[in-house]
């Protein structure tokens, strides 16, 4: 049987529709707030969210946002009075199967309800390797099947869980969906790169603070901790977390307790934390850089992610999804990747991993001309991989390179950082290009 999650703040509504959706020979269960239908769509396995549009608290459009994050196949239908219609099909292009106006007519209830699950049927048959999993996470193959599967599991607890990977693995997505089919996916997920914040600030960041506990602590604020409560921090790069600062994290973890500097009030939250780390976190404790009572407190549940070279049979279910989301991004309509592209795609051993990949392709759409991503708008490490620069030597280089360049630029706003980072070349080499070619000022 069929199984429908009904989200209303009205309660007449509430029991016309489950009542006929229950004749109509479905599972019905009903919540009255958006956060209510979070936490019940992340217990259970509902085929289909009916809910309404205007709702206190979290409205049908954020609902929806949160669900297509978490399970992109299930349909959401939602119901709007005329005044929101404007704001229905809003939501539509965001992704809801279709909208139903109040006062509800049952027959076309009942004739949408069975038509999108038919529809979400059909999804699912066109996917039988369910690549989609969860969020972006995207692939077939043993080893990334192993990681949706340690998700699953972990996702229903409150358990810590150290996922392990080289950079570019995508330890971030993976938290990402942990935290979105928890029982705490009503509340925030609040990502920090431990790398990013100078350790003297770390403290502060973490726990907060209050007036005058240090200088330039102008007003009191909450930390991160207090900012995640009910739902997830996730910490990346744990192992580069300063060692005093790491005594102070296993408090928290223990306890769920903590103070803001400055400050002799308690604070208590329930907050719940992942972690990640490219590092050997067993060497560094030998090493004395980590703490092993912080190690053991974090690694309840270890997930570890395997580098791109060890899963290449994703590569083409990656490369094609990066190809159609910045055939969007860039206003573009490329239909597809020459099968020398991909062949080269595949020879590639990929140290930057996924999001060398993702780079990649995003570049070959920004430069090709063409149907089809052809060779030449690979970066040259990629496209030499087969020994064959005939379709590149068919050009002027000198003109390819300055069309290269322009386009780059373009599609970044002329930002020169996010061009070379684009580009794969230092900002300063693409200033030296740019100067060459005649595309920087002299002034």
């Amino acid at each position: 049987m069929k199984k429908i999650l009904v989200a209303d703040d009205e309660i007449n509504s509430l029991k016309v529709v489950s009542a006929t959706l229950s004749k109509a020979g479905y599972e019905v269960e009903t919540v009255s707030t958006g956060e209510e239908a979070l936490m019940r769509f992340a217990e259970g396995d509902y085929d289909l969210v009916l809910s309404d549009y205007r709702m206190p608290g979290m409205d049908g459009e954020e609902l929806l946002e949160r669900l297509n994050a978490a399970a992109p196949f299930t349909p959401v239908i939602l119901m709007t009075g005329f005044g929101t219609i404007e704001h229905a099909v809003n939501a539509m292009k965001k992704g809801a199967y279709t909208y139903l106006t109040k006062p509800l007519n049952v027959d076309a209830l009942i004739s949408l309800v069975n038509e999108a699950i038919r529809s979400a049927d059909r999804d699912v048959a066109d996917q039988p390797e369910q690549d989609f999993q969860f969020l972006n996470i995207i692939g077939k193959s043993a080893a990334i099947r192993e990681v949706f599967s340690m998700i699953r599991r972990v996702s229903k607890t409150d358990a810590n869980v150290l996922i392990l990977g080289e950079s570019g693995t995508g330890k971030e997505l993976i938290a990402r969906a942990i935290h979105y089919y928890s029982l705490k996916c009503g509340g925030a997920f609040i990502p920090l790169d431990c790398t990013t914040i100078p350790s003297e600030l770390m403290e502060s960041e973490l726990f907060g603070h209050e007036k005058g506990a240090f200088t330039c602590a102008y007003e009191s604020k909450a930390g991160l901790l207090e900012m995640a409560d009910k739902g997830t921090i996730f910490l990346d790069e744990i192992g580069d977390l300063d060692f005093a600062l790491q005594k102070k994290l296993l408090r928290f973890i223990q306890e769920k307790e903590f103070y803001r500097l400055g400050s002799a009030n308690k604070i208590r939250v329930d907050t719940r934390v992942l972690a990640a780390t490219n590092m050997n976190l067993e060497e560094a404790m030998d090493k004395g850089d980590f703490r092993s009572d912080l190690y053991y407190r974090l690694n309840v549940i270890t997930i570890p992610v395997p580098p791109l070279r060890d899963r290449k049979e994703d590569i083409p279910l990656l490369a094609m999804s990066f190809l159609k989301e910045f055939n969007k991004k860039n206003n573009k309509a490329i239909q597809g990747i020459e099968d020398s592209v991909m062949s080269a795609l595949m020879d590639h051993d990929w140290p930057g991993n996924i999001r060398e990949l993702e780079n990649a392709i995003e570049r070959a759409v920004i430069l090709c001309q063409y149907d089809n991503i052809t060779l030449e708008c690979l970066p040259r490490r990629l496209s030499s991989a087969d020994g064959s620069n005939e379709a590149r030597d068919q050009f002027n280089l000198h003109e390819i390179e300055k069309s290269v360049i322009i386009r780059a630029l373009d599609s970044n706003g002329w930002n020169q950082s996010r061009t070379a980072e684009l580009l794969g070349i230092s900002r300063k080499k693409l200033r030296t290009k740019m100067k060459n070619l005649g595309l920087l000022s002299n002034n």
